[in-house]
């Protein structure tokens, strides 16, 4: 991608930042950024919600640099870690987990079938479900697998 491309992507991510700040404050609140159907139907949306909560710019780039094809594993991870830590005091809890799991799943697994894939994935790490995940554990317990966050962002 040459500097000409990034610019216009830049450019069309700014007016897509204008058409969804009807308010034209400069900051994007949750419901307007709600209005993007790819995270609209999101099953974490009620997560999302709290995160994004009075956007600027600078911060609407940023999250959807983490949704880029291009982005690195690490702003990745980063993302996600803040999606799972709810209560952003930079550890992830079993339960955390399990709630997202909850979400994402709903009806198609029991608790107990999340509490046992859970508990596996955190054996195979070296975590129990007692432990309190930092960014550098939780990066571990996912291990290096591929983060599919691909989200193209309509820009018209």
């Amino acid at each position: 991608m040459d500097s000409s491309d990034s610019q216009r992507e830049i450019i069309a991510l700014y007016e897509r930042f204008c058409q969804l700040d009807r308010t034209g404050k400069g900051f994007i609140s949750a419901d307007e950024f709600m209005g993007v159907p790819e995270f609209a139907v999101n099953p974490l949306c009620q997560r999302l919600l709290k995160m994004l909560e009075g956007l600027n710019f600078k911060e609407f780039i940023a999250l959807l640099s983490a949704f880029s094809s291009r982005a690195k594993f690490e702003d990745k991870l980063n993302f996600i870690f803040r999606v799972y830590d709810a209560d952003g005091n930079g550890k992830v809890r079993s339960s955390d987990i399990l709630q997202v799991l909850r979400d994402l799943s709903g009806t198609f697994l029991t608790d107990e079938q999340r509490q046992l894939v859970l508990n596996q994935a955190l054996e195979q790490a070296g975590y129990t479900k007692d432990s309190e995940l930092t960014l550098e554990d939780f990066g571990k317990v996912l291990g290096k697998a591929e983060l599919k966050m691909d989200v193209e962002v309509p820009v018209d």
